[in-house]
C-alpha cells in the first residue's frame, strides 16, 4: 500500500471529537488483583523457611534482571525441589522474596503461594532444576505474549529483586543490611533502622490541544518514527498536577490548563509507578526542548490512524499505559501496520 493512498478501512467508522476543553469521565479499566501479597503474613519470623520445608509453595525464578520463561507463561517451579537441586549444583538462591498468594482472578489455583529465587547466575536448561523446555528473557522480550498472571508476577519480582540489588546497605552508615519481612524490608544491624522498597512516581500524559488534537512527542534522533506520551518524574514536594504542568512546559513549550488522573501502570524497570494523566491546552505550537523531547507533534484521530497505518510513525505498543492513554483520547482501538 502506497502511502497516498486511503488507509482507513471503509468500514472503521472515526470516533466523533469531544470539545477540546472536555476531560473525559471515564478512567482507565482497572484489572483485579492477582495476587494477594501478604502484608500481614509476611512479617512473621521464619515464614519463608516454613514455606520452603512444605512442600506446597512454588517459585518464579529471575537471575540478572532475565526471568525464567515458557511459552506464555512465567515458569513455576516446586521451591521445596528446585532449592535442592540448586544447592546441590551450588547454585542456591542469594535471594528468596515472598510474592503472596494467587487470588481466584489468577490462571493458577487459588491459594497458591508464591515465592521468587534470585539466583547469581543463570543455570543452563536442564541443569540445577531448571525446566529442559525452559528458556531465560527479560521482561520486555516477552511481556506482550505473557498472560496476565504472569506478567503480574514478572513485574512485582522484577520491582522487588531490583531494589534489593540496589540498596544492599544502610543509607545511614553504610553497614550491609538484613533482608527480613519475607524480603520486603531491610534492617541495619548497627543502628536498627528499617529501609523498605521505594518507587519512583512519574506521570504520563495525552495533551490535547485547543482543536482537540493530541500531541505526541519522541526523543533520540529527529527523524525517528516513533511517537509516544510525554512523561516525567514527579519531584520532591510536588503534587502529581503540579508535576504535569511543569513537566508539559519544560519538554514541549506548552501551557497545561487543566488535567485529570486516569490510571496507573506499575513499570519496575529499574522503579517507576506511572501515573496516567490527560490533559488540555489552549497552546496549539509546541517547541521541543532538544534534550528529552527531539520532536513533537499534533495529531487529529484520522491523522493519527493514518500515519499508524502507512508505517509513517509508530506509537506506543499495548502493554503500556501509554498506548491506553492514546486510545483512550482516540475512543478506540487503533489498528496497528500489519507486520509491525
Amino acid at each position: 500500500m502506497s502511502h497516498t493512498e486511503s488507509v482507513l478501512p471503509v468500514h472503521q467508522a472515526v470516533p466523533a471529537p469531544l470539545p477540546a476543553n472536555h476531560l473525559v469521565d471515564t478512567l482507565l479499566p482497572v484489572r483485579p488483583a492477582l495476587v494477594d501479597r501478604g502484608s500481614a503474613a509476611r512479617i512473621r519470623p521464619g515464614m519463608i523457611d516454613d514455606l520452603l520445608a512444605g512442600t506446597d509453595a512454588v517459585a518464579a525464578i529471575l537471575s540478572r534482571r532475565q526471568g525464567l520463561v515458557r511459552g506464555s507463561n512465567l515458569v513455576l517451579v516446586n521451591a521445596r525441589e528446585l532449592l535442592d537441586r540448586l544447592q546441590e549444583a551450588g547454585s542456591a538462591p542469594e535471594l528468596v522474596v515472598y510474592l503472596g498468594s494467587a487470588l481466584p482472578a489468577a490462571d493458577i489455583p487459588a491459594g497458591t503461594e508464591l515465592l521468587l529465587f534470585v539466583l547469581p547466575a543463570p543455570p543452563e536448561p536442564g541443569t540445577a532444576g531448571i525446566p529442559a523446555d525452559a528458556s531465560w528473557a527479560g521482561f520486555r522480550e516477552v511481556a506482550g505474549g505473557l498472560t496476565a498472571t504472569s506478567t503480574a508476577l514478572f513485574v512485582e519480582a522484577s520491582a522487588i529483586a531490583n531494589w534489593h540489588s540496589a540498596h544492599t546497605h544502610c543509607p545511614r552508615c553504610g553497614t550491609p543490611t538484613d533482608v527480613e519481612a519475607g524480603g520486603w524490608v531491610r534492617r541495619c544491624p548497627a543502628d536498627n533502622s528499617e529501609h523498605y522498597p521505594r518507587t519512583d512516581p512519574a506521570i504520563i500524559v495525552t495533551v490535547v490541544g485547543p482543536d482537540g488534537r493530541l500531541l505526541l512527542g519522541g526523543g533520540g534522533p529527529v527523524d525517528a518514527r516513533n511517537y509516544s506520551t510525554l512523561a516525567g518524574f514527579v519531584e520532591p514536594g510536588e503534587s502529581l498536577e503540579e508535576a504535569v504542568v511543569r513537566e508539559i512546559h519544560e519538554e514541549v513549550g506548552v501551557r497545561v490548563t487543566g488535567c485529570q488522573y486516569l490510571g496507573s501502570q506499575s513499570w519496575p524497570f529499574p522503579a517507576s509507578l506511572m501515573l496516567g494523566f490527560t490533559a488540555v491546552t489552549e497552546d496549539a505550537q509546541a517547541t521541543p526542548d532538544g534534550v528529552e523531547v527531539t520532536r513533537a507533534r499534533w495529531f487529529s484521530r484520522e491523522e493519527l490512524q493514518e500515519a499508524v497505518l502507512s508505517g509513517e510513525i509508530t506509537i506506543s505498543s499495548r502493554l503500556s499505559i501509554a498506548r491506553s492513554l492514546i486510545e483512550h483520547w482516540y475512543g478506540g482501538r487503533i489498528q496497528d501496520l500489519a507486520g509491525a
